[in-house]
C-alpha cells in the first residue's frame, strides 16, 4: 500500500441547512466551533503518522461560515501537517461568507484553490435548495476572488430539480460559463433520505430531461475548451483537482474530523457524527479491513469513473491477476458497455448515464 500524501478535513459547521444535503453538518454556535477545533487537533496529534502531503482538502458543512478568529485556529492547526512545496490546498466557500479578509487569511497559510458552493442562481431554485446568494452577488465573489490572486477555482453546478425546465437549466449553464473558472464540478440533484426535500416527498425529475441535461453539460464545456475527466468533473487542462484523483484511483488518504472517512492500511474507516462522541475522543464509528476482491472491486469501481478508464497493466502490478481474469470484461465489451483504447478500459462517453448499471454488471 502506498504511503498516505493526502488528508481531508471535515468542518460540518453551517449558518443553514440546505434542503438536499446529508453530509455530516450542524448549526454553527461559536462555543461549538472551540471545542470541537480542540477535539479535532486532538485526534490529528494521536492520528497522523507525519508523512508530507501533496493535497489537503478542507470541507463540510461551510468552513468559510468560520469568523477569522476560528478560521486561524484552523490553519494553526493544520500546521502540524507537514506540506510539500507543491501542495494542492483547498478550502471549500460559499459566496455569501467569502470576504477579502477571509481570502487573504487563506493565502497567509497556503491555500491556493477554492472551491465555490454555488449550485445555481435561478431565484426560485436558490429559494428551494435555502442557499443565500444572489446572481450579482456570486458575479461579484468570483471578481473579488479572481483579484485576490486565486486563480484555481472550482464552481459546483447542480440539476434536475423536479421543477427544472430546460430554459432554467441552460440559464444556469451558461451563466457558470461566463464565470470563466477553470473547474466545474456538476451534481444532478439526489433525494437523499433525512434531508428536508425527501421529507417533502418531492418527486425526481424526468429520467430522459435528466440524461438530456447531463449530454447538454458536457457538449457545451467541451465546445468551451473543459476536459470532462471524470464522471461529474470538467477542468481546463492542468487544474484537474489532484486530491478527487487520489480517491479515484484509490489510493491511500486521511479523513479528519467528524464524520470523515479515510483509507490506510488496506483498511477504509469512518468517523462518528456524534459530536458529544468526537469531543470525548471517541473518534472512528467503523473500520472494515478489505479483502484483496473487494480492493480489486474498488479499483475498478473508483477508475470506471475517471474517464480515461482503468489502467490494465496498473492493476496487474498492483493485483498480481489479470483483470479479464476477474471481471467479465469480455462480456461487457461485446455488449458495447466498455472499450479498451490504450491499455485502458472505460465506459463510453455515450454510456456514462448508465454507468451505475454497468458497475453491477461488471462486479457481478
Amino acid at each position: 500500500m502506498s504511503k498516505i500524501s493526502s488528508c481531508y478535513i471535515h468542518i460540518p459547521f453551517c449558518d443553514d441547512i440546505c434542503s438536499y444535503c446529508d453530509f455530516c453538518k450542524i448549526y454553527k454556535k461559536s462555543g461549538h466551533v472551540k471545542k470541537y477545533l480542540q477535539a479535532l487537533k486532538q485526534e490529528i496529534k494521536e492520528r497522523y503518522q507525519g508523512e508530507v502531503l501533496k493535497t489537503l482538502y478542507i470541507g463540510g458543512g461551510t468552513p468559510s461560515c468560520l469568523s477569522l478568529l476560528e478560521l486561524e485556529q484552523l490553519f494553526e492547526i493544520l500546521n502540524i501537517l507537514k506540506k510539500d512545496r507543491d501542495i494542492e490546498y483547498t478550502i471549500e466557500c460559499n459566496i455569501e461568507s467569502i470576504t477579502l479578509e477571509k481570502l487573504k487569511l487563506f493565502q497567509k497559510y497556503g491555500v491556493n484553490r477554492i472551491s465555490i458552493g454555488i449550485q445555481t442562481v435561478d431565484e426560485k431554485s436558490i429559494e428551494r435548495l435555502n442557499r443565500h446568494h444572489t446572481k450579482q452577488q456570486v458575479y461579484e465573489t468570483l471578481k473579488l476572488v479572481k483579484e485576490s490572486g486565486f486563480q484555481n477555482i472550482n464552481v459546483d453546478l447542480m440539476y434536475a430539480f423536479p421543477w427544472q425546465t430546460k430554459k432554467m437549466f441552460l440559464s444556469d449553464l451558461n451563466f457558470f460559463l461566463s464565470l470563466k473558472v477553470p473547474h466545474i464540478s456538476t451534481y444532478s440533484l439526489i433525494l437523499e433520505e433525512h434531508t428536508r426535500f425527501y421529507n417533502q416527498q418531492l418527486t425526481n425529475i424526468d429520467e430522459e430531461l435528466e440524461i438530456w441535461m447531463y449530454q447538454t453539460i458536457m457538449n457545451v464545456l467541451k465546445e468551451h475548451g473543459y476536459c470532462h475527466y471524470e464522471v461529474s468533473n470538467f477542468s481546463c487542462p492542468g487544474y484537474e483537482s489532484k486530491h478527487n484523483l487520489v480517491y479515484w484511483n484509490n489510493e491511500t488518504y486521511y479523513g479528519f474530523g467528524l464524520g470523515a472517512s479515510g483509507y490506510m492500511n488496506n483498511c477504509r474507516y469512518e468517523n462518528t457524527r456524534s459530536i458529544l462522541k468526537y469531543q470525548k475522543g471517541d473518534y472512528v464509528l467503523e473500520e472494515h479491513v478489505l479483502t484483496k476482491r473487494e480492493m480489486m472491486e474498488n479499483e475498478c469501481i473508483l477508475g470506471l469513473r475517471k474517464m480515461e478508464g482503468i489502467s490494465k497493466n496498473k492493476f496487474f502490478l498492483q493485483f498480481h491477476e489479470k483483470i479479464e481474469d476477474i471481471f467479465p470484461i469480455q462480456k461487457l465489451k461485446e455488449k458495447g458497455l466498455l472499450q479498451e483504447e490504450h491499455g485502458f478500459l472505460k465506459i463510453p462517453e455515450n454510456k456514462i448515464y448508465i454507468s451505475n448499471e454497468i458497475l453491477l454488471e461488471f462486479i457481478d
